[in-house]
């Protein structure tokens, strides 16, 4: 199982970011997937989540209205859109899965937001 997040940046708050996140080594297709972020002294936590086929999906209250997760199973690819930025949503964004019980992490993609 491989993953590749890239998308990250500097971005101005109120600005706009798309994350993306390909995926290799599985059947993409089958698997819910997840994006997660970690700030700095702050344990990490899940911003997103996307089940199989896209049909549905759950967010973070502090993401809200703001983020939104989608994916195409024909690019084996899942994105996260990030609009409205604010500084406190600087962090490392993880693209995770879990195959048979075990989680996969991909190298996380930074984001900064300034003020």
């Amino acid at each position: 199982v491989q993953l590749v997040e890239s998308g990250g940046g500097l971005v101005q708050a109120g600005g706009s970011l798309r994350l993306s996140c390909a995926a290799s080594g599985f059947t993409f297709s089958r698997y819910g997937m997840s994006w997660y972020r970690q700030a700095p002294g702050k344990e990490r936590e899940l911003v997103a989540a996307i089940t199989s086929a896209g049909a549905s999906t759950n967010y973070a209250d502090s993401v809200k209205g703001r983020f939104t997760i989608s994916r195409d199973n024909a690019k084996n690819t899942v994105y996260l859109q990030m609009d409205s930025l604010k500084p406190e949503d600087t962090a490392v964004y993880y693209c995770n899965v879990e195959v048979r019980w075990r989680d996969y992490w991909g190298q996380g993609t930074q984001v900064t937001v300034s003020s």
